[in-house]
C-alpha cells in the first residue's frame, strides 16, 4: 500500500511522530500530505529552541494549540539582551535589534489564532514586555499554567496582568526575572490564592536601575563590559 492511500486518520497519527522539519519535507511531496501538513490538530503543541525558529515555514498556528514554549539557550546572546538598554554599545544594540521583535510579533499572533492556548513558557525572551504577556492573558482566557524565566523586562505589570486576567491559571512560574518584586508576588498571593505560584530568585535579585538613580554605578559598569 502506498503512503497515500491511507486516509487523513493514519497519516495524521504518522505525521505526530516527525519533528517540525521532517513534516514539512514530507508535505511537499505532494498535495494530500500537503493538507495533513496543515491539519490543526497536528499542532496541539509547539516548542521551539531559538527565537529563529519563529521565522520558519515548519509549523502552524492554529485552534488545536494547547502547549508553547520558546526557550532560548544561546548563553553568548543571552548576555548581551540581558544588558540594561542604556548600557549597551551600539554593536550590543545592532545583535538585539536582529531579533528584538521576534517574540513579541509572534505572541501578537498566537493571540489571533491560538485562543484554546493552555499552557505558555517563555525562557530566555530578554525582549518581551509585560505588554506581551498581558495580551495573551486576555486572548486565550482558557490559559492554566504560565512560565516565565530569565525575561528581563518584565515586571510586576504581568503579575498584575495575571491577576487581572488570568481567570483559569492554575499554576504561575516567575524565574530569575530580575525587575519583579516581592510586592508582585505578595500581590498574586493575596489576590489569588489558588493559584500555585514559584519564584526561583524572583523579586530576590538587583532590578534594573534608572541611569539617573545611580549615574557612577552605570559608568562603573559600562567600563568594566567595554574590558571584560
Amino acid at each position: 500500500m502506498h503512503l497515500t492511500q491511507l486516509n487523513r486518520e493514519c497519516l495524521l497519527h504518522l505525521f505526530s511522530f516527525l519533528d517540525k522539519d521532517n513534516r514539512r519535507s514530507l508535505s511537499l511531496t505532494c498535495r494530500q500530505l500537503r493538507q495533513v501538513f496543515l491539519d490543526p490538530r497536528l499542532w496541539t503543541l509547539l516548542s521551539f529552541s531559538s527565537p529563529s525558529q519563529l521565522r520558519w515555514d515548519n509549523f502552524v498556528l492554529g485552534s488545536s494549540l494547547r502547549s508553547l514554549s520558546v526557550c532560548w539557550h544561546s548563553s553568548r546572546v543571552l548576555q548581551v539582551c540581558n544588558i540594561e538598554d542604556w548600557m549597551k554599545t551600539s554593536f550590543q544594540r545592532d545583535i538585539c535589534g536582529k531579533h528584538q521583535g521576534l517574540v513579541s510579533n509572534f505572541l501578537a499572533r498566537v493571540c489571533l489564532t491560538c485562543p484554546n492556548l493552555r499552557s505558555l513558557t517563555l525562557s530566555g525572551c530578554a525582549h518581551i514586555t509585560d505588554r506581551d504577556v498581558a495580551d495573551v492573558l486576555r486572548s486565550c482566557g482558557g490559559l492554566r499554567c504560565l512560565h516565565l524565566e530569565n525575561c528581563v523586562r518584565i515586571t510586576d505589570e504581568a503579575l498584575h496582568a495575571a491577576v487581572e486576567h488570568g481567570r483559569r491559571l492554575a499554576e504561575v512560574r516567575i524565574d530569575f526575572c530580575r525587575n519583579v518584586t516581592r510586592a508582585g508576588l505578595q500581590l498574586v498571593r493575596q489576590r489569588r490564592p489558588g493559584v500555585r505560584l514559584g519564584a526561583n530568585r524572583s523579586g530576590n535579585m538587583i532590578p534594573d536601575s534608572r541611569p539617573e538613580e545611580s549615574p557612577r554605578l552605570t559608568m562603573t559598569l559600562q567600563k568594566l563590559l567595554q574590558f571584560s
